[in-house]
């Protein structure tokens, strides 16, 4: 079975002057279709018909025959009927051989891939039609003009999902027996469609075509492998969605877990972004093999050196994030947003201003001081792993009654029982309990004070301006060095070990000394926490600088 490949591409073009030798994504653009086609490997021959001495000198450097057109076939009246045509006759004289298939690439369709090319000649074999064309389904509400009535195509107005088929050519290639290849056709009698993804059915006609196709090569395949359960907390899953939210709609993502984590995979489920789960850590080179990531982001506390130069073997950028362990080290960057650490090596991108804010707090603006206090919330994250949200609310039962005017709010996250630890609202003292509310940040702008631990939700607080007093989960947490004085916390140490009438006393404090909590609000409005994500985004893609600010 011998298969021809033919690529026309002449000189002139009007809509993209001299477009197939223009750089797309670094590489002249019919470098693409060329190397879609040597990459087949059912392809016997590719041959690129052309006008253009400059274009067959690079279309001969990327590997590709040269058939040389007739002047009469490089006009823009000409069409492809006649110019493939002649590339098969050309190259039937110079191989010495018969052609059984002739198929039309178009340099136009760069995003087509070799494997997809493979699907269809096995499906115009298997299916022995004359012809398949590649197509894409774009099932519309069509009308159309006829005289001077508009009328539609459709016999019942239906959602888009449910609307019959309806086949849109695409340039990315058209498969026919030789023997149906004419001057005047390259079309048989029987004729099917092979349906390609939005992407190869991109065709580059247009400055807008072109931007889109070249959007679409740059795009990465980036894996978030991360973890959220009791013991460890939900802030590593907040804090990848967030980034894969922002990455997503530029580049490919994927969130990776093991099947411990079963509240983050709850609030990565409710996400809908893509995710797979892990049944154990040796299945990460099959999920590699399979998804073929370009970069890899590790939010998993502590990893070792073997872990990391592991991932590297097969990944070209390996990004680490609140890792402390020796494979931050040999990492190609590490984010370190909740530790400063100066005076590590230049890949290291630590503190405050790394900090991925959601996307609730890019747009929320934060509410004005009020010299009274009306609102107190109480926050310890998705999971509280040290239950500091009881230790509160038994304080509070006694506590909040002498502050009738108060509303004292519980915001609990998706891995907390608060109804098994008692946690519930009791109106007759003022306290309210919120569990896995969708924006937090609506609670946050009512507060005029809040309780809550040393993790990221220490940099929502500073965002909207609420002073807080901080309670630490763990050791850990200690050491995130955000949470002081000078910049409007209240920072009481180890949770559990601090007394309640300590925190009770520094609740009077606050509440009665509102030139405290004013100090405290300028101090937290005063970081530029809502650029974090552009700067982490920056950093993951390979592109980003060391912060210059403040």
């Amino acid at each position: 079975m011998r298969i021809l490949a033919v690529i026309p591409a002449r000189g002139g073009s009007k809509g993209i002057p001299r477009k197939n030798i223009r750089l797309l994504a670094g590489r002249p653009l019919i470098y693409y279709s060329i190397h879609t086609a040597l990459a087949c490997a059912a392809i016997t021959d590719v041959a690129v018909t052309t006008d253009s001495i400059e274009i067959a000198d690079l279309a001969e450097q990327y590997g590709a025959e040269i058939i040389l057109r007739d002047p009469e076939l490089a006009t823009d009246e000409a069409t492809l009927d006649p110019v493939v045509y002649h590339a098969a006759c050309m190259m039937e004289v110079r191989k010495q051989a018969a052609y059984d298939i002739v198929i039309t690439l178009q340099p136009t369709t760069p995003l087509l891939r070799s494997g997809t090319l493979e699907h269809g000649i096995c499906r115009f074999l298997e299916g022995r039609w004359d012809t398949l064309l590649s197509v894409v389904n774009r099932p519309r509400l069509f009308w159309e003009k006829r005289g001077d009535a508009i009328v539609p195509l459709y016999t019942e107005r239906r959602n888009r999902q449910d609307l019959r088929p309806q086949y849109l050519e695409t340039g990315a290639f058209l498969i026919t027996g030789r023997s149906f290849l004419t001057a005047e056709s390259r079309i048989g009698r029987r004729v099917s469609v092979f349906e390609t993804d939005e992407d190869e059915s991109i065709e580059l006609r247009t400055p807008n075509d072109w931007l889109l196709a070249e959007h679409r090569l740059e795009r990465k395949r980036i894996a978030f492998r991360v973890d959220g359960y009791t013991q460890l907390g939900m802030g590593h899953i907040y804090n990848c969605l967030t980034m894969a939210y922002s990455l997503m709609m530029e580049h490919d993502v994927l969130l990776i877990l093991h099947e411990r984590s079963v509240e983050g995979i709850k609030k990565v489920r409710e996400s809908c972004l893509p995710y797979v789960v892990l049944h154990n850590d040796a299945e990460i080179d099959r999920v590699i093999a399979d998804y073929h990531p370009d970069i890899w982001v590790n939010d998993c506390l502590n990893t070792d050196e073997a872990y990391i130069l592991h991932l590297k073997k097969s990944i070209p950028r390996v990004v680490t994030i609140e890792d402390l362990g020796t494979g931050s080290e040999v990492a190609d960057a590490a984010i370190n947003a909740l530790y400063i650490e100066a005076g590590r090596a230049a890949h290291v991108y630590s503190g405050y201003e790394y900090v991925c804010l959601r996307e609730e707090f890019q747009i929320e603006e934060p509410r004005a001081f009020s010299e009274e206090v009306r609102s107190v919330i109480i926050m310890f994250g998705g999971t509280d792993p040290a239950n500091l949200n009881r230790k509160i609310y038994h304080s509070l039962l006694k506590y909040a009654p002498r502050h009738p005017d108060i509303r004292f709010l519980f915001i609990t996250g998706v891995g907390y029982d608060y109804e098994a630890h008692g946690v519930v609202t009791r109106e007759d003292c003022n306290i309210f309990v919120y569990p896995n509310v969708p924006r937090v940040s609506k609670y946050m702008k009512e507060a005029d004070l809040a309780i809550t631990s040393q993790g990221r939700t220490i940099f929502e607080l500073a965002a909207m301006g609420v002073p807080a007093i901080v309670l630490s989960q763990n050791r850990r947490e200690q050491t995130h060095r955000f949470a002081q004085m000078a910049n409007g916390f209240i920072n009481l140490g180890m949770g559990e070990e601090v007394e309640q009438v300590m925190i009770e006393n520094t609740l009077d404090w606050l509440i009665h000394t509102p030139s405290v909590r004013r100090n405290m609000h300028e101090l937290l409005l005063q970081y530029p926490l809502r650029e974090g994500v552009e700067r982490v985004r920056d950093i993951i893609l390979g592109r980003g600088g060391r912060y210059s600010g403040i």
